[in-house]
């Protein structure tokens, strides 16, 4: 499993729009269709990772939790599907199915939302306010496999209740760690 860190892109960035396939109702769908009026999270993952895999349910938890608050979530895979064909828009609509994801999952062929976020990893997380600046990227908590901590979302989670409630989140945000996206060759 390779570890590479996810970006630190700045706060207050704005989320650059997209028009991507989703792959569960087939249509294609903007930021603007999908954001939510209090806060958007944005994860870049695909379906082999077994950083993603380790998450998988708990990010379906935080979504749910969140949907009636106004904070929608979006799931992108950015991953080359000719050299990884595990992560195909096919079986990424197994995979959400599978894990009843509760939020569209939008394939980026050409890699360039990916590209426009400086997405690195999967796992990936970006929390956007209700103006679509960024306010938290990162890792989802402290949980690796096989490191035998609680996968428990605790970072989104706490950078969500301070959208929510108008507070400053001063905790530390830490890069996520996963496998690297897989970038088409040139």
């Amino acid at each position: 499993m390779a570890r590479t860190p996810s970006n630190m892109v700045s706060l207050g960035t704005k989320a650059p729009n997209f028009n991507l396939l989703d792959v569960t109702s087939n249509s294609f769908k903007t930021l603007d269709e999908l954001k939510g009026d209090k806060g958007t999270v944005i994860m870049f993952i695909c379906n082999h990772c077994p950083y993603v895999k380790h998450v998988n349910k708990t990010i379906v938890e935080i979504a749910k939790k969140y949907q009636q608050s106004g904070i929608k979530f979006i799931a992108i895979s950015s991953n080359d599907v000719l050299n990884y064909p595990e992560d195909s828009p096919e079986l990424m609509k197994e995979n959400a199915i599978e894990y009843n994801f509760c939020f569209p999952y939008l394939y980026d062929e050409s890699q360039q939302t990916a590209l426009d976020y400086d997405a690195a990893c999967t796992p990936d997380f970006y929390l956007y306010d209700g103006n679509m600046k960024l306010v938290y990227r990162g890792q989802l908590d402290d949980s690796r496999p096989g490191n035998n901590l609680s996968c428990d979302g605790n970072d989104l989670n706490h950078a969500i209740d301070c959208l929510m409630q108008n507070k400053v989140n001063d905790k530390l945000q830490k890069p996520s760690i996963g496998c690297n996206i897989k970038w088409k060759l040139s």
